[in-house]
């Protein structure tokens, strides 16, 4: 994921001077500024009406009770749109409007919607990532764990079922000032 991310940093804005310069070289200088500007423009005046519809889906869906992640997921997409049109560029502006155009949207939230699944699922299965690593997700069986689950089963593991095992060292002075060491098995809490 690094790697490509350092890849689009690196290649993206290659292509968007490569583009530019293309462009300039076809229509001239004055006339590939206006037509960033232009679509820059267009792009700002569709992230605010596209904003406005989603903020108030948003709402409507919460009056009634209903999660909105359509609505949110949406919200997103305008940003993350309204971002990259507001950034110079003719790639940059072709996705930026694909994520915020109405009737692209639905394609570009299942698009992104798969990425997101598939990313999951790879996680889960490598044990959560680096710097992931939580006891919950898939468990040897395939089955799906709640993070509750793991401390159930370490408190009906043990006698008094009173919680998970700290393992530990009781370090114990007496009225000499003389300190004695246990190895125990402590309960948490």
């Amino acid at each position: 994921m690094r790697l490509l991310l350092f890849l689009a940093f690196l290649v993206v804005p290659v292509l968007e001077i490569w583009a530019l310069i293309q462009v300039g070289q076809i229509i001239g200088g004055p006339l590939t500024i206006a037509v960033l500007l232009a679509d820059s423009l267009l792009g700002a005046w569709i992230v605010r009406r596209e904003g406005r519809r989603a903020w108030q889906g948003l709402q409507t869906a919460l009056r009634g009770g209903r999660i909105p992640d359509r609505e949110l997921a949406d919200g997103a997409m305008i940003i993350a749109g309204g971002a990259l049109l507001l950034t110079p560029g003719f790639f940059t502006d072709i996705v930026g409007f694909l994520l915020v155009l109405p009737f692209t949207r639905p394609l570009m939230r299942r698009l992104g919607s798969w990425f997101l699944a598939r990313r999951v699922r790879t996680l889960a299965g490598a044990g959560g990532g680096p710097g992931l690593g939580m006891p919950f997700g898939a468990g040897p069986t395939g089955s799906a764990r709640s993070p509750f689950e793991v401390f159930d089963a370490a408190a009906h593991a043990r006698p008094g079922g009173s919680g998970p095992v700290i393992h530990g060292e009781v370090i114990r002075e007496d009225t000499t000032g003389q300190a004695t060491r246990e190895g125990r098995d402590l309960p948490n809490g």
